[in-house]
């Protein structure tokens, strides 16, 4: 990504600038999440904490005037590429929103950004896409992230089992750009670290029987079993098949099998197993949770304060660039995100406009301690977690 030759981006980001004029008082933010899909028991509530942050801004008076925000909702599905990229020319075309806040499995993102977005000069900012591919991009500056990198991700899972002398391990990860990214980056890290992976399989989600690949992960053997997955589809049945047959009965996670749903749906049988999930601590996750909490949100759900930032950013960058387009936003989201300014926390959007109006700065500190680094995406921390009854428990942050 080229996040310093936005001026190359012109000739898109004028088109995009258009597509957002002509709205009046009403500023269109597209939100694209895959509600349905495999991680479809997850994005109610990430949906749900992006309008929280419209509704908050919205309630403050609304952006450059008075100008209010209106989420438009979209499914990515998260695995169909075709119907994701359907799905956003509709949002742009149909609904003409100025920006996305989306979209969220890394392929589907992808391919929405490289089909979509970049010929429209429409920015997008995804709360959960951590594809390290997605890093080098050609994206005229126009997408951003609020989830780190699986670069990081596979560094920690590495971390986390060599910490509790786990060296032999059998992986199985999502056949797409997110499970192959996952894997590779975990693996590098395991290996170079001393650990050994018997096997590293790859599973199709919406399958009904699972049994082959279960069949060749208890061949190969391992202490634990990696599950780089999906929680509501192929991640889930590799799991529950390996519960029935015996072959593994403790299972490392990484952040898509975070749900409360997996926990609600196989029991005790997950007692002992864990992982790892983007996370963060602070002022400004205190100050979301009480937020969601009111909102009926539940403020632990994945990606949920990841979401909130992410339309948070794209609203402050619009009212810093003086327009409501994606045009602005992509020449100042980085500047909003980062010091020197004042520190924004969750609740306190109003302040931010006021702030931004008065031609002062502002740094987004929001629900995650929002840092963008190198090409627009999170520094990122993460919360490495047990399963004890029937909970998620916290047993580090990393």
């Amino acid at each position: 990504m080229k996040k310093l030759l936005l001026a190359t981006a012109a000739t898109a980001l004028t088109a995009g600038a258009a597509m957002a004029e002509g709205h009046g008082e009403t500023v269109k933010m597209g939100v694209i999440l895959g509600f349905t899909g495999p991680i479809e028991s997850l994005t109610p509530a990430m949906a749900d904490s992006a309008e929280l942050a419209m509704k908050e801004i919205n309630d403050a008076g609304g952006l450059l005037g008075g100008k209010m925000l209106e989420a438009v909702r979209a499914d990515s599905t998260c695995v169909d590429a075709a119907g994701a990229t359907a799905a956003a020319e509709r949002l742009i075309t149909s609904d003409g929103v100025a920006a996305i806040m989306g979209a969220d499995c890394s392929g589907v993102t992808g391919a929405i950004l490289t089909n979509v977005a970049v010929p429209n000069g429409i920015v997008m900012v995804s709360p959960s896409a951590t594809s390290p591919g997605l890093s080098t991009v050609e994206d005229n500056g126009l997408f951003f992230r609020t989830a780190p990198s699986d670069a990081r991700q596979g560094v920690v899972l590495s971390d986390i089992l060599m910490d509790k002398d786990i060296k032999e391990v059998a992986v199985t990860y999502t056949n797409n750009d997110y499970g192959k990214g996952l894997s590779d980056s975990f693996i590098a890290a395991y290996e170079e670290a001393g650990g050994t992976v018997t096997i590293n399989a790859p599973h199709e989600d919406g399958k009904a029987d699972y049994s082959a690949e279960v069949g060749a992960l208890a061949s190969a053997g391992g202490d634990v079993l990696v599950v780089l997955g999906y929680t509501d589809q192929g991640g889930r049945g590799v799991i529950q098949g390996a519960l029935d047959t015996g072959a593994f009965d403790t299972f490392m996670l990484g952040d898509g099998m975070y749900g409360d749903q997996l926990v609600a749906d196989l029991g005790d049988d997950m007692e002992g197993s864990f992982g790892a999930v983007p996370w963060s601590e602070g002022e400004g996750t205190t100050a979301f949770a009480a937020m969601a909490v009111d909102a009926d949100i539940n403020p632990e759900g994945a990606y949920t304060r990841e979401s909130y930032d992410a339309a948070a950013l794209i609203a402050l960058a619009m009212a810093a660039g003086g327009e409501a387009t994606s045009a602005a936003a992509a020449s100042k989201l980085l500047e909003v995100a980062n010091a020197p300014g004042e520190p924004i926390l969750p609740g306190e959007l109003g302040k931010a406009l006021e702030i931004l109006a008065n031609g002062g700065d502002i740094d987004y500190v929001g629900a995650t301690n929002v840092e963008l680094i190198g090409p627009g995406e999170a520094a990122g921390t993460y919360r490495e977690y047990v399963i004890t009854g029937g909970a998620y428990e916290t047993e580090n942050i990393r």
